[in-house]
């Protein structure tokens, strides 16, 4: 055979001709996504979102009628005024940990457990309402599961890890952790924690009685947290009694509005109304000689952090905006990136903070807001989501109808980095920076919940609908 090859002469100063990398080459091969691969491959994802179907609250709960629906009906002829949506809502809303349930409530009292299979099925089933309407199927299907109806105003839900049975809501009007179970047919909780009175706060007034937000320990089943409006975090011990056994506070005593644990249930952080980040120690100490007992484990406040201030060292920030004391929505870590603190502000903006160095290290300020537009002025606090594995973090618009789908990667290559390198390939060609993503809406947004394991976003209105935004189908001809 070696007969009949002939001997190619070399070429003077032959180059390989140069030939761009495949890059999903090493994913299909060894199986595994790396974080930045998965990061620009999320552009593709943010392009896809739209808002797939809406979902109304018209349920009926048995003989009475549904307070929520009772609201809107109401509101609905008064829009002209001031106190339009004023017991409108959905101030709440959380999957369970695999994904199957969805829980939400509303400012007008009302506690729903929606199965996410039969929204998903529904968003993407018959495009004709009208015919569903004169069937009445739709109103049969999209029942929920639990519709339970309470005469207070409902801002919190949360799943207990330790228990995907158990859902737990608070109110702001009230200082009473209801529990319920999804397995008994009854409007009655299993267990209610109270906060009883305080030992510390120096607030006598109802006002601030109420619980602004509910965190479970993962690790210890038997914790319980919540934050209330008179500076305290309030920690139960379900073994002992429904009363807190432990009270965290600060010394400015302003409202907490959200809290959240670390990843190994270590550090709990709190975020100020006055725009503050506060970070208590939970492994606990001995106290020091201030106290009487020398026997009494105390949890001190590791630091507290200022966002104005932290805000106020970002060069380019600084030059073209005047940075003042904003209040702080809500505060959440992202689930890609342990130490990403993300939080949002009262006037729309959003950013992240580096909870290891204790520095702002990504912010978005929207549009509405550079061109002078004002901002929403309702007292509903906005609940934003982070997508499960992309650093995406979905927040609804301040001032329109719509959500921000914003790029958080940990990096500077992030749109939203504060300092922000658009880095170029050996070749010389852009790497393919995330750009954030706004996708429109039929209805103002105030929570978000990301479904935990294919990425689709619920999101829950003022006019207390649920919107289904995922991809959007396409239909073949031909």
């Amino acid at each position: 055979m070696d007969n009949y090859v002939v001997p190619v002469p070399p070429r003077e100063n032959s180059r390989p001709l140069p030939r761009p990398g495949w890059k999903r080459s090493a994913p299909e091969l060894d199986g595994r996504i790396s974080s930045r691969y998965r990061h620009e491959a999320s552009q593709l994802l943010l392009d896809s979102y739209a808002e797939i179907r809406a979902f109304d609250h018209n349920y009926s709960n048995g003989s009475d009628s549904c307070p929520t629906h009772m609201a809107r009906m109401a509101n609905a002829f008064n829009q002209e005024t001031s106190i339009s949506y004023a017991r409108e809502g959905v101030l709440g809303l959380e999957f369970d940990m695999k994904g199957i349930y969805l829980a939400s409530v509303t400012r007008s009292g009302c506690l729903t457990v929606h199965d996410f299979e039969t929204l998903y099925c529904l968003a993407y089933g018959p495009a004709s309402s009208f015919y569903w309407f004169l069937t009445g199927l739709l109103a049969d299907e999209v029942k929920p599961l639990l519709h339970i109806s309470t005469c207070l105003p409902l801002n919190v839900v949360r799943w207990n890890p330790a228990n995907q049975d158990e859902v737990a809501c608070a109110s702001r009007q009230d200082d009473k952790i209801m529990l319920f179970d999804i397995g008994y047919i009854s409007s009655e909780p299993v267990e209610v924690f109270e906060k009883g009175k305080s030992k510390f706060s120096r607030h006598s007034c109802e006002l601030y009685n109420g619980l602004s937000d509910i965190a479970f320990a993962s690790a210890d089943k038997s914790r319980l947290l919540a934050s209330g409006l008179d500076g305290a975090i309030y920690i139960w011990d379900r073994r002992l009694s429904n009363l807190p056994c432990l009270e965290l506070t600060t010394n400015s005593q302003s409202q907490i509005n959200s809290i959240v644990l670390d990843l190994e249930d270590r550090i709990v952080f709190g975020a100020s109304k006055h725009g503050t980040i506060y970070a208590w120690d939970l492994r606990g100490g001995r106290a020091s000689f201030a106290f009487q007992s020398h026997n009494e484990v105390y949890y001190p406040l590791l630091t507290s952090v200022k966002l104005p201030s932290l805000l106020g060292k970002i060069t380019s920030l600084k030059a073209q905006s005047n940075i003042t004391p904003k209040e702080i929505h809500s505060i959440s870590f992202n689930p890609s990136c342990s130490y990403q603190l993300a939080f949002h502000l009262d006037d729309g903006w959003s950013g992240v903070l580096n909870i290891g160095s204790l520095s702002v290290t990504h912010v978005h300020c929207p549009p509405a807001w550079l061109d002078g537009v004002g901002m929403s002025t309702s007292p509903n606090l906005r609940r934003p989501s982070w997508l499960p594995a992309c650093s995406i973090y979905a927040v609804g618009s301040s001032s329109g109808h719509g959500i921000y789908l914003l790029d958080f990667y940990p990096d500077t290559s992030s749109a939203c980095h504060v300092d922000f390198e658009d880095v170029q390939c050996i070749s010389g060609e852009s790497r393919g920076t995330v750009q954030n993503k706004f996708v429109p809406l039929s209805q103002n947004v105030l929570s978000c919940a990301a479904h935990p394991c294919n990425g689709t976003i619920i999101a829950g209105t003022k006019q207390c609908s649920l919107l289904v935004i995922s991809q959007k189908s396409h239909t073949l001809e031909d």
